[in-house]
């Protein structure tokens, strides 16, 4: 299904070869990546607990991102609140507009199903052009503090600065 075409950005459902491209490109930029996430998102899909999207600019994949209607981790699992999981945009199409419009469009198909969407961002430096992104977008801690892959991490242990190091935001849509 495409949702927008317009000013050289196509957003459509992400398909299976989309999988193959998106890991390679990432690998390429130096992320530690798997075909396998992706592979997942498609079949999360496939089952309807997710919806899929891929940006492509000028033909090609340039972006990608993920909207789980129900989401099963995190603050707010199982809580009927929408989650975007695996949003980002390949650093050779950044500052484009594909992220925004990625955002715009996730945020609206997660407000056809709730009222409250939550993401989680890394903590590392890697993530920081998109913690300035959710910050201006409205999305605020959910005030859990910081969590290590599917658990609130504990103070005054150590953690790996990885990207298993998350911190939980939320936006109310409506």
């Amino acid at each position: 299904m495409i949702y927008e075409d317009k000013d050289d950005i196509l957003i459509r459902n992400i398909e299976e070869p989309d999988a193959a491209i998106i890991c390679a490109e990432e690998i390429a930029q130096g992320w530690h990546q798997t075909e396998e996430k992706y592979r997942m998102r498609l079949a999360d899909q496939a089952s309807g607990k997710s919806i899929g999207l891929v940006a492509e600019y000028k033909g090609n994949v340039a972006g990608y991102i993920n909207v789980y209607k129900d989401a099963a981790c995190g603050p707010f699992a199982n809580m009927g609140y929408c989650e975007i999981v695996d949003f980002g945009v390949l650093e050779k199409y950044r500052c484009r507009g594909i992220g925004s419009r990625l955002m715009d469009l996730a945020e609206k198909i997660a407000g056809e199903y709730a009222d409250t969407v939550y993401l989680a961002v890394g903590l590392h430096k890697g993530y920081g052009s998109a913690q300035r992104m959710y910050y201006k977008r409205g999305y605020l801690p959910d005030g859990s503090g910081v969590w290590y892959g599917d658990r609130i991490a504990e103070p005054y242990q150590i953690y790996c600065n990885d990207d298993d190091l998350i911190l939980y935001l939320s936006k109310k849509l409506r």
